[in-house]
């Protein structure tokens, strides 16, 4: 079975990743191909992650999917709130029936770090290098870049400035879960606190959250 990795937050709330070992014709014969994509890597891990939807709530409506101005994909009559996430060969999505989410799943590559900047500010920065834990600053880097990313999905809006709306107020690991926390304050709109979680499975980073709505 391809699934990679799953997680149940809550009765109301879960997380999976799909690893992609399907063809297309897979994955058509129950998910229904929403969007106009071209490129056919793309257009598998498009149906991989709808496809993920119905494995983590049997009952998932996606041919009830709609897709905003912004390009969010939502349910009009808010069944479920949900949010997917490409990368490579994996598929994640975390679904809830009374909580807003967003998810982000990163792999760790060289390219995160030389454009730290334009998403990581200078006080960012500072705690992060306060962060003494065995961690390379590659991760460090890769881990911001998924939790601001995933906060992105679970706005929904667009127009996010990564390095003033998101901002990073602290970061700790917790052993016994062997993953990561941050708190972030979201100021677009209006100001909001919100605590994402982290892990780090093979090469890549899945960050995620989920808020009342």
């Amino acid at each position: 079975m391809p699934l990679f990795y799953q997680q149940t937050i809550d009765r109301h709330t879960k997380i999976g990743i799909w690893k992609i070992e399907e063809s297309e014709n897979f994955f058509l014969q129950t998910v229904p191909l929403q969007n106009e994509i071209t490129h056919p890597h793309k257009r598998v891990q498009h149906l991989a992650g709808r496809h993920l939807l119905r494995y983590l709530f049997p009952d998932f409506p996606y041919e009830l999917i709609r897709i905003a101005d912004t390009l969010k994909p939502f349910l009009a009559n808010e069944a479920y709130h949900f949010s997917i996430s490409h990368c490579g060969d994996f598929a994640a999505a975390i679904v809830s029936r009374d909580k807003r989410v967003g998810i982000d799943i990163e792999l760790v590559a060289e390219r995160v770090g030389k454009v730290k900047d334009k998403f990581i500010n200078t006080i960012e920065a500072g705690i992060i290098q306060q962060f003494r834990v065995d961690m390379p600053d590659l991760l460090k880097f890769t881990l911001m870049w998924s939790c601001k990313e995933a906060m992105f999905k679970w706005h929904g809006n667009g127009q996010v400035d990564f390095r003033r709306h998101m901002q990073l107020q602290a970061i700790y690991r917790d052993e016994i879960r062997n993953c990561i926390f941050t708190d972030f304050l979201f100021s677009k709109e209006k100001a909001r606190l919100l605590k994402l979680q982290t892990v780090f499975l093979e090469k890549f980073a899945l960050s995620w959250l989920a808020t009342a709505v």
